[in-house]
């Protein structure tokens, strides 16, 4: 096939972005967008891309997605949504390139997952509530996946807290393990005892921690004081949940609260004629305490 000066092919060389935006459907037209992309006289760097470098874009745009849900900023989310639609496209791009599968077979599967995993709704199962909707969903998709451990021949059985990303925030993977295990019981029935739980492994940190500090700590020290740290998180997360707060939130708020102000504080201490870095942590705190006061008569 010969091509045009530009690198084009021949019979690409007239496929104008005019005609690409006559394209009706927006979804068709996304598609020939991103093939030409891919075609000879495309886009090298997207040409140079593979499912790995790709991983990180797809990371990015699912957060601020999250962070336009945040803001309840509909023109924004609109936008995010797009871009992870991209993703989603260029991924079944490359695979289809490389033979693996194309995106009407992604859109065939996810069809087939809602279907096979509302039985309630397209077949002859019941859900007379959401919290056996989730439960149904829960063992739905164990039974799915000892399927694919007898067709892949691994012989090792589906677990109930399967499905769960190790690419999640920590937080937010926590809950997320803490939530599935509750599904089949595993749980509290009270957050007053998940409450004692959260004590119990504050003291035991803090005695982990003392030791630490008694004598310079080697690395066994170190270990088990970072292990006391995590479930003390944990349990911590786990509370959160029987009190219907989103750890990954509250902490992600927590640290907005803290940029706001300590940039007030700096303000303040600029405006005062001495910067931060020439004060006193307790002229610090003084400031601190003002920005605190401030926010509270607000």
């Amino acid at each position: 096939m010969s091509q045009t000066t530009d690198g084009r092919r021949a019979d690409q060389a007239d496929f104008d972005r005019e005609q690409i935006e006559a394209i009706g459907d927006p979804y068709q037209r996304l598609r020939v967008i991103m093939k030409r992309l891919f075609d000879p006289g495309g886009c090298p760097w997207d040409r140079e891309q593979t499912h790995q470098t790709l991983r990180q874009y797809m990371i990015e745009e699912a957060f601020e997605v999250a962070e336009a849900i945040d803001r309840d900023d509909a023109d924004e989310l609109c936008e995010e949504l797009g871009d992870v639609a991209l993703q989603v496209v260029f991924h079944s791009e490359l695979a289809e390139r490389r033979g693996a599968f194309d995106i009407e077979r992604v859109y065939e599967r996810i069809c087939k997952k809602l279907i096979d995993r509302h039985p309630h709704v397209f077949g002859d199962g019941h859900a007379e509530d959401s919290g056996t909707v989730l439960r149904n969903w829960e063992q739905i998709k164990k039974d799915e996946k000892r399927e694919k451990s007898k067709r892949r021949g691994d012989g090792e059985p589906p677990s109930a807290l399967s499905g769960v990303p190790r690419a999640l925030p920590a937080l937010q993977r926590a809950a997320r393990l803490q939530e599935k295990a509750s599904r089949i019981g595993f749980d509290w029935d009270r957050a007053e005892e998940v409450a004692l739980k959260v004590r119990e492994e504050v003291e035991e940190f803090l005695e982990k921690a003392r030791d630490g500090s008694k004598t310079a700590p080697d690395e066994r020290t170190r270990a088990a004081i970072e292990t006391e740290f995590g479930d003390l998180l944990f349990s911590l997360v786990n509370l959160s949940r029987f009190l219907d707060i989103r750890a990954e939130e509250a902490l992600s708020k927590s640290s907005e609260k803290f940029i706001r102000r300590f940039t007030a504080i700096e303000r303040d201490a600029d405006e005062s004629g001495k910067p931060l870095t020439e004060m006193s942590l307790n002229e610090m705190d003084a400031l601190w305490d003002k920005v605190k006061a401030k926010e509270s008569t607000r």
